[in-house]
């Protein structure tokens, strides 16, 4: 009976480490899985890194690209400010020489401000800016013209009022 016994506990013991083994084998098992999840995890966590590494490359490239072109805007914003001013100090001084034109130099005045305008948003809108330039420097020429015609036909009227008085006093003079 004692073997019977021994036997039986053999087997009870080879049943509980067959249960055991089991048991091991699925714990292993089951660590394997969450070692490939957690793996698995890692690599999409990784290859996540990596997309946002290069979106953030590719962002900073585009804050660089953006910076040079603010850059370059803001020179030429500041190259047409300068030649706004050299236009409105060229305005001034046909408004001097031609007070009669003061209407035609209120027009221009309203274009070098909407020119002045349009040279603050230069980073969009340089190439219009240019354009307007332009055309304000023709106007701002033919102004000159006009003042030049205006100055020379002054200078005539005055030639004729000078005759006039000589001629005046020479009628004037016999009655002596």
């Amino acid at each position: 009976m004692a073997t019977f016994m021994s036997v039986e506990a053999v087997r009870r013991k080879i049943l509980t480490l067959q249960q055991a083994a089991y048991d091991a084998e699925e714990r292993a098992e089951m660590w394997e899985r969450e070692a490939d999840a957690e793996r698995q995890a890692r690599e999409r966590a990784e290859a996540e890194v990596a997309s946002l590494n290069r979106r953030i490359q590719l962002v900073e490239e585009e804050l660089d690209r953006a910076q040079e072109r603010l850059a370059t805007a803001l020179q030429k914003l500041e190259e047409a400010e300068k030649a706004a001013d050299e236009s409105e100090r060229g305005m001034k001084v046909i408004e001097n020489r031609a007070s009669k034109d003061e209407e035609k130099m209120e027009i221009q005045e309203m274009q070098l401000k909407e020119a002045k305008h349009i040279a603050e948003e230069a980073d969009r809108k340089y190439e219009e800016v240019a354009r307007k330039l332009v055309i304000l420097e023709g106007d701002l020429e033919r102004s000159e013209e006009r003042a030049e015609v205006a100055e020379a036909r002054g200078r005539e009227l005055e030639e004729e009022l000078r005759l006039m008085d000589q001629n005046l006093k020479l009628m004037m003079y016999p009655l002596r």
